[in-house]
């Protein structure tokens, strides 16, 4: 599959992507260095071999630095360490998640705390520490990446559902604060995207079918269905559009 749409804008754009070394944030690092955008991401385990592969593919190399988000000082200070080495961050993509499988009844208060760390507190504190960087350029867009799942009622992760769904309201406070400073913050809600994670640990045949089967599109979903919409968001030609949730789902649920 390949990505066809083209937003010159994004050409030297500063870039900052959360877990943009692995799943779908690996295909959205890919994606923003096609046009020739700065980027900048961070996550947990060690991407040396995917820069590589981003430096062999682009002639240059994305900007990675290792971070647990929910060490908030730690993101604050990624951040900050990417606006000096690219300038300040125009284009955030708040895309590093955890959907760990958990009963409600098995939930503790530090698991709940920790999934919520991940899943939301990292994402606002994000949208925060990249505010006066876009100020002073006059503008940028955030895009919080949340899921279907809390739309579609789903059992089997109630805290990640959760911070879904709360994403979805602080991208609408954000975006109305904001929005006076020509800075733009909208929601993407995937649906169910194949990614090697999911594939290892979730789906099964039967799962997969039954998925599909509630879909109006009778594809599966590919990260690479996931770039073009974030880059759209990112650009341009979104120009007009803030605190809005769209949703990439091949047509599960319906929004509006």
């Amino acid at each position: 599959m390949t990505q066809n749409a083209i937003f010159p804008d994004l050409k030297d754009k500063s870039v900052f992507i959360t877990g943009g070394g692995s799943g779908i944030g690996a295909f959205l690092t890919d994606g923003f260095m096609k046009q020739g955008a700065n980027v900048s991401f961070v996550q947990r385990s060690d991407a040396s071999a995917f820069c590589d592969e981003m430096e062999a593919k682009h002639g240059r190399r994305p900007f990675f630095q290792t971070c647990d988000i929910s060490d908030i000082p730690a993101l604050k200070q990624c951040l900050a360490k990417a606006a000096a080495h690219q300038g300040p961050i125009t284009a955030l993509i708040n895309n590093a998640a955890n959907d760990a499988r958990h009963a409600t009844q098995e939930v503790t208060e530090e698991f709940w705390d920790q999934s919520q760390a991940i899943n939301l507190k990292s994402y606002f504190f994000a949208c925060q520490a990249v505010i006066d960087g876009m100020r002073t350029s006059g503008g940028g867009a955030i895009v919080n990446m949340t899921s279907i799942s809390y739309m579609m009622g789903n059992t089997g992760y109630p805290s990640y559902t959760t911070a879904n769904s709360g994403i979805n309201g602080m991208t609408r406070s954000l975006a109305r604060e904001f929005g006076p400073e020509k800075i733009r913050v909208n929601a993407l809600a995937p649906g169910w995207v194949l990614t090697d994670k999911q594939k290892e640990q979730w789906v099964t045949p039967e799962a997969i079918a039954a998925h599909v089967d509630r879909q109006c599109l009778k594809e599966t979903l590919a990260p690479e269905d996931i770039v073009d919409a974030v880059l759209f968001l990112s650009s341009n030609a979104s120009r007009m559009m803030t605190g809005q949730s769209m949703v990439v789902d091949g047509g599960v649920v319906v929004s509006g």
